[in-house]
């Protein structure tokens, strides 16, 4: 069913929710705050919040990182983010990547976002068998992105590399990949 004919159901059934707006982030997110929900969350589990503050880095062109300020946690951070860095700079700034391990999270500029390569894993072929050489599909990397095309490749059991005909902004570890194939969802992955 497309979502005008739930809605209509809905109405019909006199649900309140017909009249709900699309969410466009995680719904159960009170005002979208997820720094908030994640404390809240924890100390609901009587637990802590780990300390992953860390560095904001940029890194030169011959690949030296620069301390440029300091976060309180990596968990406040998304791959394209450009609100809420803490920092200031003459030109806007995003995140480029997160790095667990080191808590470091590395800023640059928005063209630093384009890459034209993914890799995913935890892979399901729906309408497919898995394929044994390379495939053309469409790739959707997040909820508003327009599938791009791209040439699959599998490169280790449950993992593929793909190569995009034009390279695609933030591209971003922890998002599902799904892959098409026309009208058809081939299959899909969580990009690394």
């Amino acid at each position: 069913m497309q979502k005008p004919a739930v809605r209509e159901m809905a109405a019909n059934h006199g649900l309140d929710l017909a009249q709900k707006p699309d969410s466009q982030e995680i719904c159960f997110i009170p005002g979208g705050n997820y720094q908030d929900f994640l404390t809240a969350y924890l100390a609901e589990q009587h637990r802590e919040l780990p300390d992953t503050s860390g560095e904001l880095v940029t890194t030169s062109p011959s690949g030296e990182s620069q301390v440029v300020g300091h976060h309180t946690g990596i968990h406040g951070f998304t791959v394209g983010q450009r609100k809420g860095l803490g920092i200031s700079s003459p030109n806007p700034l995003y995140v480029l990547s997160i790095h667990p391990d080191s808590h470091a999270v590395q800023v640059g500029t928005d063209d630093q976002l384009l890459s034209t390569a993914l890799v995913a894993d935890r892979l399901n072929w729906v309408s497919i068998p898995e394929p044994t050489g390379p495939i053309r599909v469409a790739i959707k990397i997040r909820h508003r992105h327009e599938p791009a095309a791209a040439t699959l490749q599998v490169i280790a059991p449950d993992r593929v590399a793909a190569i995009f005909d034009e390279p695609q902004r933030a591209i971003t570890p922890g998002q599902s990949a799904v892959f098409y194939q026309g009208d058809e969802v081939a299959g899909g992955g969580w990009i690394v």
